[in-house]
């Protein structure tokens, strides 16, 4: 399975991006899929996730109110719309596909990863 993540950018504080993570196929269709994002120098965190019917998300408390995940009506592509950006959001953001129908918070959760897309936050 080949996660392709996009929607990247640069952008000013207080702006916003959304963020696509397409999975070809059905194979994603029953679990649960998240985004992650990893800053130079840290490691990779839990921004979100969602289950299978796009009916649960949940939240890292840094993003909480200021991100949305969400996931299509064929449940295989997921976004992140990402408001009120700040410098510290600055990461490269991965797409997961959950091992379960959940979408929990640690990585150890999901079993495919996609190649990453870089977010920058400028001051």
């Amino acid at each position: 399975v080949q996660l392709q993540a996009s929607g990247g950018g640069l952008v000013q504080a207080g702006g916003s991006l959304r963020l696509s993570c397409a999975s070809p196929g059905r194979t994603s269709s029953n679990n649960g899929m998240g985004w992650f994002r990893q800053a130079p120098g840290k490691e990779r965190e839990f921004v979100a996730g969602i289950s299978w019917n796009g009916r649960y998300t949940n939240y890292a408390n840094s993003v909480k109110g200021r991100f949305t995940i969400s996931r299509d009506y064929a449940k295989t592509t997921i976004y992140l719309q990402m408001n009120n950006l700040q410098p510290e959001d600055t990461a490269v953001y991965y797409c997961a596909v959950s091992r379960q129908a959940v979408a929990g918070s640690g990585a150890d959760g999901y079993k495919t990863w996609g190649q990453g897309t870089q977010v920058t936050v400028s001051s």
